[in-house]
């Protein structure tokens, strides 16, 4: 076992992980995606800051929102994808950033801020830029094409997963029409539907961190997930491989935002900015395998990580993907699309 797995089954051993050390009076609730930081970084801000760190997870954007929208309180810093922050911060589940409190904003690439959905980063604060993609077992698999394709495999029934997100799956459905992720065309989306429910019949389940525990047991050949995720896998086993479907893929940008109910936001403020140091960055990108949109950072990179194209696509890769954007009022086409894939049998 490498000492990154070992870390990582320590800082997961239940739902809740709090790490401590000695005696403190501050508690910072972070709301976060699994294997998604450093455990090193966290120890280190607890032992600057003199506080303890109090680590819950979720699996979608969507989980992430029903919980906030239920009243769930507590929370003093969350990590959505840009257009959950989007839909937050416009029913004022988060609150407008002070950018006096975050010196380190001064090291976030300006050419991605340009295409972020919140340039000004009034409201959320870009962490990590993510791609969707297909990881799978090159030797289980040998006639793999990098194609969303592959999920009518029915030589592959009960080893695919596909991710348990409604805006990356119908988008991928969409992607591999021709279409783009963010389409209102009812009759695309229709035909979305139709494919997901027809790749529906070939999968194991709609998954995300199980999903990747099971391609590494080799419970599963196939599973949709996010570049970052695959390269740890593939770190620690050389059979699985990763691709961007050649009909192209979702471009993600992950943020850290504080919620109007967090109950300590002045450390919510520090633990944002400490995350934006270099030093820390690139830390965390180490560890995770993302690009973080953060120029002084990058600098600190090796060569091999800056110029892996499963972390940092070529052109041809990004002309051909789609931002993910929020839809105001007709993501709800989204989500009655969702409830009707899932139910169907």
């Amino acid at each position: 076992m490498t000492k990154k797995i070992f870390k990582a089954l320590i800082f997961m051993v239940c739902a809740t992980v709090v790490l401590s050390c000695g005696n403190r009076e501050k508690e910072l609730h972070v709301f976060n995606w699994a294997d998604y930081m450093n455990p090193d970084v966290i120890e280190k801000f607890e032992k600057e800051y003199d506080c303890k760190v109090v680590m819950n997870y979720f699996d979608s954007n969507e989980a992430l929102y029903a919980k906030i929208k239920a009243g769930a309180s507590g929370y003093d810093v969350m990590f959505p994808s840009g257009y959950m922050s989007k839909i937050m911060q416009e029913q004022k589940l988060i609150s407008e950033l002070d950018h006096s409190k975050i010196e380190n904003l001064k090291n976030i690439d300006k050419a991605y801020l340009k295409k972020a959905l919140d340039s000004k980063m009034e409201y959320s604060v870009p962490y990590m830029l993510s791609y969707t993609g297909i990881a799978y077992n090159k030797k289980r698999i040998p006639d793999f094409k990098a194609s969303w394709s592959m999920f009518e495999r029915k030589d592959l029934a009960g080893r695919m997963t596909l991710l348990n997100d409604l805006r990356e799956t119908i988008g991928a459905a969409l992607k591999f029409h021709g279409y783009n992720y963010n389409t209102l065309d009812d009759k695309e989306l229709d035909k979305a539907k139709d494919t997901v429910i027809q790749w529906k019949q070939n999968i194991a389940k709609f998954d995300v961190d199980e999903a990747k525990r099971g391609l590494s047991s080799g419970e599963f050949v196939l599973i949709h997930t996010y570049n970052g995720d695959a390269l740890q896998l593939i770190e620690e086993n050389s059979d699985l491989a990763f691709a961007i479907p050649e009909e192209g893929t979702a471009i993600n940008g992950d943020d850290m935002v504080i919620p109007t109910s967090a109950k300590n936001p002045e450390l919510a403020y520090k633990f944002i900015n400490f995350m934006l140091s270099p030093e820390v960055a690139k830390a965390n990108m180490e560890f995770v395998y993302y690009l973080a949109p953060n120029t002084e950072a990058q600098k600190l990179m090796d060569k091999d990580f800056m110029s892996n194209p499963v972390i940092n696509p070529p052109k041809k890769v990004i002309d051909k993907s789609d931002v993910l954007e929020d839809l105001g009022e007709n993501n709800l086409k989204y989500s009655k699309i969702w409830d009707q894939i899932k139910s169907a049998k």
